[in-house]
């Protein structure tokens, strides 16, 4: 049975709350905002002076510094992934689209990742003020030991997530790497620090699944428990379709990840966000509790999809129930 964590009674640390800037990180998202507009870069900023919430990024690692495994954890990432990429081949291959996406299947089959998708690169999903001249964006999602995230909000889950951003980086440094030896131009874009791109959108148009209440991606063989990074190439990839099996449903009947909240930052209905409704988590409650707890990791934890083996058969009983009523998925 999933305990009500909203019965601790958090309440975050005055020293945290006099970091907070004046202006909402829910306004900066576009809460209530009716038209569309690109996303501004709200957390996870490479130069904490560009953004608001700057002093409140910088509380987090000060908090985590205090930790020796963090501190080893980072190094190693920065180790892993300091190798220099090759030069841009000159004739770059060609072959078909389809077997460009094909060639793909290496990654995961070599265990550098668990799921590899692409789609055509959509300019909306650039940051306000950032230019992506690139035609196609390859998503590669790297998924948690599900052992280990189940421990949040504990330190070991927060070194899992650590754990998770090293190999995705890693891997899509890889896959940049591999494609200008065949003579493509290729930028690798990795987390946590924000890149040109916000990458959920292209990671639910290349078919990783769909949003969840919780606002992370609800895959149906990982659930929520996985981490991105990503590609952007010119290279004639074939995109790889998005994929629905019932999870908007699903997330308006389920309330798991809601009474799992601390901070109570998760909505039970979907709101609107520049211009689109969707599933939206309380931006300002949410990273009070994140910045006291290694990164919390409490939603995809305890999000049903996430267990092992249980996505699948979710999808499944969905999708029997979407045929009995003659719906669609």
């Amino acid at each position: 049975m999933i305990t009500d964590r909203r019965k601790t009674d958090f309440r975050p640390k005055p020293a945290l709350l006099a970091r907070m800037p004046e202006i909402s990180g829910n306004a900066i998202n576009g809460l209530d905002e009716a038209e569309f507009r690109r996303p501004d870069v709200l957390y996870w900023a490479p130069n904490m002076d560009d953004i608001a919430h700057g002093d409140v990024q910088r509380y987090f690692y000060e908090q985590s510094a205090k930790e020796p495994a963090f501190s080893n954890a980072r190094e190693a990432r920065v180790a892993a992934t300091a190798f220099e990429l090759p030069p841009v081949a000159q004739n770059p291959e060609q072959r078909d689209p389809a077997d460009w996406t094909t060639m793909l299947d290496h990654f995961v089959d070599a265990g550098l990742c668990e799921m590899i998708g692409v789609a055509d690169m959509n300019v909306d999903w650039a940051f306000e003020g950032q230019e992506v001249s690139q035609s196609k964006i390859i998503m590669v999602g790297v998924q948690h030991d599900y052992d280990e995230i189940r421990k949040a909000p504990e330190m070991a889950a927060g070194l899992e997530v650590m754990e998770q951003y090293k190999r995705a980086a890693v891997v899509s440094r890889t896959i940049a790497a591999w494609l200008r030896g065949k003579g493509w131009e290729a930028e690798a874009l990795t987390g946590p620090l924000t890149s040109a791109v916000t990458m959920i959108p292209p990671a639910l148009a290349c078919g990783f699944g769909e949003l969840g209440k919780h606002g992370s991606i609800i895959n149906k063989e990982f659930g929520a428990s996985f981490r991105l990074s990503a590609v952007l190439t010119d290279a004639p990839f074939a995109v790889t379709p998005p994929r629905t099996f019932g999870v908007d449903e699903f997330c308006a009947s389920c309330r798991i990840c809601e009474d799992a909240c601390p901070p109570i930052a998760i909505s039970p209905d979907k709101q609107t966000v520049r211009g689109a409704q969707k599933w939206y988590v309380d931006f300002d409650k949410c990273i009070t509790y994140f910045n006291e707890t290694h990164g919390c990791a409490i939603c995809i934890a305890e999000c049903p999809w996430s267990r092992p083996g249980v996505g699948i058969n979710l999808a499944r009983k969905l999708e029997r129930r979407s045929a009995r009523l003659g719906t669609g998925a």
